[in-house]
């Protein structure tokens, strides 16, 4: 289920994408046909790896919601080691991942360290900054840029 909101007409945020297979707009603001995105496509650096020995790298994540927020708090795990509210929460907001039929907080755990920490920064970006960009220096010539956390992956166009 994708949910948008109706609001007015603004430009819409460079570099970042539709989620596949999802309507609506390029811009996690409002965008050019007044519809805000609330779900955004991210692609993994590692890749989950299935019972199967698929590797899953492409997913959605949608935007979190009060109750997103606040319900793992009466989770049991959460509430013997409250580092595990990251893992309660992710499984909440990831609407897909590669082929798997549902996400949970099963699957997060059993991600890479790596993959946990990117999600982690992509759920912070998309509902405490509004956007999926970051800023980057480049480490040989100091030119500065932006890049997209949704964007594909390092040397594609």
């Amino acid at each position: 289920m994708q949910r948008v909101i109706a609001t007015m007409p603004s430009t819409t945020a460079p570099g970042v994408e539709n989620a596949p297979g999802r309507s609506g707009s390029a811009g996690p603001a409002a965008a050019d046909d007044g519809v805000m995105r609330t779900e955004f496509a991210f692609e993994l650096p590692r890749g989950y790896v299935g019972q199967d020995g698929t590797v899953h790298r492409r997913g959605v994540m949608r935007l979190a919601t009060a109750r997103d927020e606040l319900l793992p708090l009466y989770d049991a795990r959460v509430q013997e080691n409250p580092a595990f509210t990251t893992v309660v929460l992710l499984g909440r907001v990831i609407t897909s991942l590669g082929t798997l039929p549902s996400v949970d907080g099963s699957v997060i755990e059993n991600m890479f360290a790596s993959d946990v920490a990117f999600l982690q920064d992509f759920y912070r970006r998309i509902n405490a900054e509004g956007h999926t960009r970051i800023a980057v220096t480049c480490p040989e010539c100091s030119h500065r840029f932006t890049a997209d956390l949704a964007g594909g992956r390092l040397g594609e166009s």
